[in-house]
């Protein structure tokens, strides 16, 4: 049994102004408690954290794979390893000038193409190189997972003992559930207003109650809610929504197929957000 579950909120390019924030916590009687935060300005810092910490779950805020339709139609390889590998390759401005010229070719309205999990998760194109770059941020993470020793359930297992779990989570999945639309977050200072602060304090509320369809409670103390309720980035909040992903994927490791809560038919290229 893995003690301990994490949630990430990532960047591609972390900065001490926009770390990438990890949420560690633990598994209590109908829910999950949050233990603590992690901040990390390097990739290379965050990569060796999840290293050296010998077992865990987490549940991750960036894509695990390119649509299926993207990947053919660029003749780039259709096995997810040698995909990655391929695509550990290119640089940032390959990647966004291919990505682009890709949909130059395509239709208002269709410009992107989609993984089949972006449907029922609702979450962006993985393709998207801007607002957010999620693209980038597979290209940054992903091979650092891999390298940190995890397995992605659903596309990798490495070889000998695996200890070490990798999901893609999406704290926009969670968050819209328990608070519709509503905004909670913006990086920008003139928009941190109070309501977006109502905003992350009626989340913590949901979250707290377990009213979400994964059926956990959220435990905090009264410290760890004023600062999630007072960062106006939440990106602590998102690692936080994250880390209950995981705690649901927990729970069903060896339900189905893949386990941890994943549908029994993925795309062993596109991946899956973890409860979408």
């Amino acid at each position: 049994m893995h003690a301990l579950l994490l949630g990430c909120d990532f960047s591609s390019a972390p900065t001490a102004r926009k770390p990438i924030r990890l949420a560690r916590g633990q598994a209590v009687e109908g829910g999950v408690a949050l233990q603590g935060l992690e901040s990390f300005t390097t990739l290379e810092a965050w990569c060796r954290w999840l290293a050296d910490t010998p077992a865990w779950v987490g549940a991750f805020d960036l894509p695990f794979g390119l649509p299926r339709e993207l990947v053919e139609r660029l003749g780039w390889p259709t096995e997810w390893r040698a995909l990655l590998a391929h695509y550990a390759t290119l640089d940032r401005r390959h990647i966004r000038e291919a990505f682009a010229a890709f949909c130059m070719a395509r239709p208002a309205g269709a410009k992107f193409a989609h993984r089949a999990t972006d449907g029922p998760a609702g979450s962006s194109p993985s393709m998207k190189w801007v607002n957010p770059p999620v693209a980038l941020m597979l290209h940054a993470g992903v091979p650092r997972l891999v390298a940190a020793g995890a397995a992605l359930p659903g596309l990798y297992t490495p070889a000998g003992t695996v200890t070490r779990i990798a999901l893609e989570g999406y704290p926009g999945l969670l968050a819209r559930e328990l608070i519709g639309r509503r905004s909670y977050k913006s990086d920008d200072a003139a928009r941190q207003t109070d309501e977006r602060r109502r905003a992350r304090a009626d989340l913590l509320d949901a979250l707290e109650r377990g009213s979400a369809r994964l059926g956990l409670r959220l435990v905090l103390t009264e410290a760890q809610r004023t600062l999630l309720v007072a960062d106006a980035r939440a990106d602590a909040l998102d690692a936080t929504l994250c880390l209950v992903q995981a705690a649901w994927a927990a729970a069903r490791r060896d339900i189905g197929r893949h386990g941890w809560g994943l549908p029994a038919e993925i795309d062993p290229l596109e991946g899956w957000i973890v409860s979408a």
